[in-house]
């Protein structure tokens, strides 16, 4: 009940943090036929959407932590650290975190798709309801998400329930999880950067199946913490700064633009990279922002 009141006003909200909304170009093209099948095409516009469950999610955890200090306990689990509680998948507290946490990856995919319509209303307003009807989405996604799924294990196809915190799937050519046309390529990876570099749309391949259960990283990932940021930002410029990048941002106030300012994070370009040449998943494009809006 509480998840629910948290999340009733937050439908169509992006939230603080590190979730944004950024209108960008496709600057590179590396994997043309990849690419093709995504729709990427060199110099056209994009928009990427990152945000998730708001109010409910962060609700459905608070509950779950409550609940499963106890039942670990009551399973005889010892805990190296508070936040590790846990269940077994199959007992009454485990099948209750499933049911929430799904309906929590629910609410995700609507605010999502809700955010999506307000932007197509947008374009419409703007730029004609051609420029609208062109939007097509080239996938969408939920990471921070568990999930059942087929893999191999010692030559063993077995089903698993596979967790992915600070990642994002990125099954490999052939799956039956993926839409039709992405069959033959492998499903898109969104990587996003930061506020004044770039971002990258990757693909799947069967070597992440092999080695990481077809995942990959989900984004750049801190190099500063929120603290050490603010106090790097202090007495800067930073919206002029962005401006000089040819990026405009649109922020609540000074606190989030400090917090997440690029140097704050990882050069996406050099994690991209690692994950390219690890064979987790390979390059299709490169997206450069051009608006980025943050919650």
């Amino acid at each position: 009940a509480r998840a629910r009141e948290r999340g009733r006003r937050q439908l169509g909200t992006l939230g603080s943090g590190n979730h944004f909304l950024e209108v960008g170009w496709v600057d590179e093209v590396f994997d043309a036929e990849a690419a093709a099948a995504m729709g990427l095409r060199q110099g056209t516009a994009t928009l990427m959407i990152h945000t998730g469950s708001r109010g409910f999610g962060h609700q459905v955890c608070d509950d779950a932590v409550h609940a499963m200090v106890g039942a670990a306990a009551r399973y005889g689990i010892a805990l190296p650290d508070r936040q590790l509680c846990c269940a077994p998948l199959d007992s009454a507290d485990g099948r209750a975190y499933l049911g929430a946490m799904a309906a929590a990856v629910n609410f995700a995919f609507a605010n999502r798709q809700i955010i999506a319509h307000l932007v197509r209303g947008a374009v419409g307003r703007v730029l004609g309801a051609g420029a609208a009807d062109g939007l097509r989405t080239v996938y969408e996604v939920a990471h921070n998400i568990a999930k059942w799924e087929e893999h191999v294990v010692d030559g063993r196809r077995r089903r698993l329930c596979v967790h992915r915190k600070g990642a994002t799937r990125a099954f490999g050519p052939g799956r039956p999880e993926l839409p039709e046309r992405y069959r033959a390529t492998g499903q898109p990876v969104l990587i996003p950067g930061d506020m004044g570099r770039c971002s990258y749309v990757l693909r799947g391949t069967n070597q992440a199946m092999a080695e990481t259960f077809g995942s990959a990283c989900h984004g750049a990932g801190r190099v500063m913490s929120r603290k050490r940021a603010l106090k790097a930002g202090h007495g800067r410029d930073l919206l002029a700064e962005s401006r000089a990048r040819g990026v405009t941002l649109r922020v609540t106030g000074k606190r989030t633009l400090a917090e997440e300012m690029p140097e704050a994070y990882k050069d996406v370009s050099a994690v991209v990279d690692t994950v390219h040449d690890a064979g987790l998943a390979t390059r299709v494009a490169r997206l450069r922002p051009l608006v980025v809006v943050k919650g």
